[in-house]
């Protein structure tokens, strides 16, 4: 019988079928060491990574000062690394951010193939399948950062601060945005920044609502922390 949830598995049940198993924080972990254990050929659960939230985030301020400064190194971006990974992911990052078309994460940290676990969509909200996404990353793949990374003159921020009607679903995120900018909406300022800074802050918040990523943050495996991209330098600010 087996007694683990390899990615194929875990794909095919979907976030919601394989989370509606009851299955809890302990018992993914547990998959993971028994997986760790048996000592199962890549493909199967990865390794987690052995740095640091810290030496992690450390590694990202310093691939995106290099791309401030238009000198990247452009890392783990040959054939040989392209072969390394091409059956086992160990990414050392996961970044929620938005789905804007100027803001790569690789690119803007100066990191490369299989170095970051990335979740994009407009407004870099958490919605249930973007939590999903990075609960997999944390929980079965180890990564022990996550960003929340929003940026200057997002649109959809934008859209949730003019609160107009929009066509089709793209009303969905913008719904998941109004929270941030009704606690910012008197603050005085550039009223789509606060809101940016402000949503950033929400979805955090929204993410350490996750049973999983609680757990991680209470054992010391994880760090969630914030960010603002700067579409006019390339810079990216922390957020508090």
């Amino acid at each position: 019988m087996k007694h683990f949830i390899d990615r194929r598995d875990f794909l095919k049940l979907g976030v919601t079928g394989a989370f509606g198993m009851m299955v809890t924080a302990a018992d993914l972990l547990w998959q993971v060491e028994q997986a760790k254990a048996a000592g199962l050929p890549n493909g199967s659960l990865a390794i987690p990574q052995s740095l640091s939230a810290d030496a992690v985030l450390q590694k990202l301020i310093e691939g995106n000062q290099r791309f401030v400064q238009h000198k990247p190194e452009y890392p783990d971006q040959s054939a040989a690394r392209l072969q390394e990974v091409a059956q086992a992911q160990h990414p050392f990052a996961t970044i929620l951010s938005c789905a804007d078309s100027r803001v790569p994460a690789e690119i803007i940290f100066d990191q490369g193939i299989g170095d970051i676990f990335d979740v994009r969509v407009a407004g870099n909200i958490a919605t249930p399948e973007t939590l999903g996404s990075i609960e997999y990353a944390v929980v079965l793949l180890g990564t022990p950062l996550v960003m929340v990374l929003g940026h200057e003159r997002c649109g959809a921020v934008t859209a949730a601060v003019q609160n107009e009607s929009l066509l089709g679903e793209i009303g969905s995120f913008v719904k998941a945005i109004k929270p941030a900018v009704k606690r910012v909406k008197d603050r005085p300022g550039d009223a789509v920044d606060n809101a940016v800074v402000a949503n950033v802050q929400y979805q955090i918040e929204r993410l350490k609502r996750s049973k999983l990523l609680t757990e991680q943050i209470e054992a010391g495996k994880l760090k969630i922390v914030g960010g603002r991209y700067d579409l006019d330098t390339g810079s990216v600010t922390m957020i508090t």
